[in-house]
C-alpha cells in the first residue's frame, strides 16, 4: 500500500451567501432609510425656523409702523388737550384758536379730523371746519370711558362703520385744572390705512396679519375680511397670550379654522399686531421635496431588493453547483462514501486537532477478502455489488458526525474515528465485520478483513505512524486467515495478534 502525507490545506475562498447578502442590502436600505428621514427632519425644522423669522420680522416692521402713526396722532391729541387749558383760548378768535389748537396736528390721508366734545359730549370745535355742526356724542364708548375713568390715557375704540368705511376712534380726556371732566379730545383712523399698509407688503400664501385692540377685538386683517372686524376673541388661549406677553409664538392657531403658527410683538402699545401662517403652506415646499426625495428613495429601494433577488437567486444556484461539484470531488461514485482526497484532508484536520486537545484518534483499515479471486469469476458488475454492499455496512456502523468512512482505493476502505481509543475502535470494526458477514450471507463468499490502530497524538508524531500501525494490523488479520479483526500499536514492533471471528 501507498500513502501520501498533506502538509496542509489551502484555505478555501470566502464566498459571498445569499442570506449574507440579502441581510447587506437589507441592513444598507435601513442605514440610507434614516439618513434620509434625518435630512428630512431636519429640513422639516429648518422649514419651520425661517416660517417663525419671516414672520417675526413681518410682525415686528408692521407693529413699528402702526406704533409711529399712533404715536404722531397720539401726540396731536396731547397738544389739543393741552392748549385747551390755556386761559387766553375762550378770548381769541376762532381762526387764531384753530392755528393754536391744530397747528401741529398730524394730517394724512386716512387720518379723520380731531374734534373736542365738552363735557355733556357736545362738539365745541373740530379741524376741519370753524363752524361744526352740532353733534352729541354723550352716548359714544370713548367719550363714556373718559368720563367714567380719569386714568384711561389714549383710548382706541373697537372699530365703527360710518358711510361704508370703516375706522377707529383714538381719543383722550381733557380734564380741568381742579382734574374735574372737562371732556374729550378724539379723532379717527379709517381702516383704509391698515390696508395700504399692507397692501405695500408681498405676502405669500397662507400668510395674515391681524391687528387686536388690547380688549382682544379684530381691529383688521390682511387678508382683509370684513366679517372678522370686530370679532372679539379675547377668550383665545393664544389671543390671550399675544395681548399679556411681550413677544413669543404658538403653534395652534385661533384666528381661523385653520392650524397657524403665529408670531407676535407686544409692547405698550394700544394696539398688537399678529402674523400667521398655516401649517400647510409652511411645509408645501418642504412636502414637495420630501415627496421627490421618497420618489426617488423607493425608486432605489425597489432597484437594491430586485438586484439582490436577482444576486442572491445566481448565488444560490452557484452554490449548489459548487455543492455538487464539491461532492462529485470528494465522493466515491460507486459506494457513496468519501474518495482517497477527502479522506487525506479529513485526517490531517482530525490529527491537529486530536494533538491540541490531546485526544485518541483510531483508524480502520478494511479490506475485502478474495475480492480479486471473485471478481474474476463473477464479473465486475458482482465485484461492484459487493463494493456497494460493504459501503453500506459501514455506514450502518460509523454514524457520528465527525467520523468519516471513505474507499481508500479498489477494495480497500478506511474509517477515521475520532476521540476513539483502541477498545472501542475494535468494537467498531466487529460491527462492520458482522453486519458484512450477515449480509453475504452462509454461503456467500465474501467476507472482510480489518486493522485496527489507536493513538494520542503527540507533537515529534504525524498520522503516518498511525496509517502504518492499521496497515500493518490489517496484514495481520489477513495472515490469521480472513474474516477477522486485528490491532496493532502505533511506532511499536507488533507482539501479538488480537483475532475476532
Amino acid at each position: 500500500m501507498r500513502w501520501k502525507r498533506r502538509t496542509g490545506q489551502a484555505k478555501p475562498p470566502w464566498r459571498l451567501s445569499a442570506r449574507t447578502l440579502v441581510t447587506c442590502s437589507i441592513s444598507t436600505i435601513i442605514g440610507f432609510s434614516a439618513i434620509c428621514a434625518s435630512v428630512m427632519i431636519d429640513l422639516r425644522r429648518g422649514e419651520d425656523v425661517r416660517a417663525r423669522q419671516s414672520l417675526d420680522n413681518l410682525a415686528a416692521g408692521i407693529g413699528a409702523d402702526i406704533s409711529r402713526n399712533i404715536e404722531l396722532y397720539d401726540l396731536s391729541l396731547r397738544a389739543v388737550a393741552g392748549n385747551l387749558l390755556l386761559p387766553e383760548i375762550k378770548q381769541v378768535s376762532k381762526p387764531i384758536r384753530h392755528l393754536i389748537l391744530f397747528d401741529r396736528a398730524s394730517t394724512a390721508r386716512n387720518f379723520g379730523a380731531i374734534q373736542v366734545f365738552d363735557a355733556a359730549g357736545r362738539l365745541t370745535i373740530d379741524s376741519a371746519s370753524l363752524d361744526p355742526l352740532p353733534e352729541d356724542r354723550s352716548d359714544a364708548e370713548f367719550f363714556q370711558v373718559h368720563r367714567d375713568r380719569a386714568d384711561i390715557g389714549l383710548f382706541v375704540s373697537r372699530p365703527a362703520e360710518r358711510g361704508g368705511q370703516y375706522f377707529i376712534v383714538l381719543s383722550r380726556r381733557v380734564s380741568a385744572p381742579d382734574g374735574g371732566f372737562a371732556g374729550v379730545v378724539a379723532g379717527s383712523i379709517r381702516l383704509g390705512y391698515f390696508r395700504d399698509l399692507f397692501s405695500r407688503l408681498s405676502l405669500s400664501p397662507g400668510v395674515g396679519i391681524t391687528v387686536f385692540g388690547r380688549d382682544g377685538t379684530i381691529i383688521v386683517t390682511a387678508p382683509f375680511d370684513a366679517a372678522a372686524i370686530g370679532r372679539n376673541l379675547a377668550r383665545a388661549p393664544e389671543v390671550t397670550r399675544a395681548l399679556t406677553e411681550p413677544s413669543g409664538w404658538s403653534s395652534t392657531g385661533a384666528l381661523d379654522d385653520q392650524s397657524r403658527l403665529l408670531i407676535w410683538h407686544n409692547g405698550n402699545d394700544p394696539l398688537v399686531v399678529v402674523a400667521s401662517r398655516t401649517w400647510d403652506s409652511v411645509y408645501a415646499v418642504w412636502r414637495n421635496e420630501a415627496a421627490q426625495i421618497g420618489a426617488m428613495m423607493l425608486a432605489l429601494i425597489v432597484f437594491v431588493l430586485a438586484a439582490t433577488q436577482v444576486a442572491a437567486r445566481e448565488i444560490q444556484l452557484r452554490t449548489k453547483v459548487e455543492s455538487s461539484l464539491e461532492r462529485l470531488a470528494t465522493t466515491d461514485p460507486l459506494t457513496g462514501l468519501k474518495n482517497r482526497r477527502k479522506f487525506d484532508e479529513t485526517i490531517e484536520i482530525e490529527w491537529r486537532r486530536a494533538q491540541r486537545a490531546q485526544a485518541p484518534l483510531a483508524l480502520l483499515m478494511i479490506d475485502a477478502d478474495h475480492f480479486k479471486s471473485y471478481n474474476d469469476t463473477h464479473g465486475h458488475q458482482a465485484g461492484d455489488q459487493v463494493l456497494v454492499g460493504i459501503a453500506v455496512c459501514i455506514s450502518d456502523s460509523v454514524r457520528r458526525a465527525g467520523d468519516c468512512a471513505a474507499r481508500y482505493g479498489g477494495e480497500e476502505f478506511a474509517v477515521l474515528l475520532p476521540g476513539t481509543a483502541e477498545t472501542d475502535a475494535l468494537h467498531v470494526a466487529e460491527t462492520i465485520r458482522t453486519k458484512v458477514a450477515l449480509w453475504a450471507g452462509e454461503t456467500a463468499n465474501t467476507s472482510i478483513s480489518i486493522g485496527v490502530a489507536s493513538i494520542t497524538p503527540s507533537r515529534e508524531t504525524d498520522w503516518s505512524g498511525l496509517l502504518n500501525a492499521a496497515d500493518r494490523a490489517l496484514y495481520m488479520a489477513k495472515a490469521a486467515g480472513r474474516n477477522c479483526c486485528a490491532t496493532a500499536a502505533v511506532q511499536r514492533p507488533l507482539r501479538s495478534v488480537v483475532l475476532a471471528a
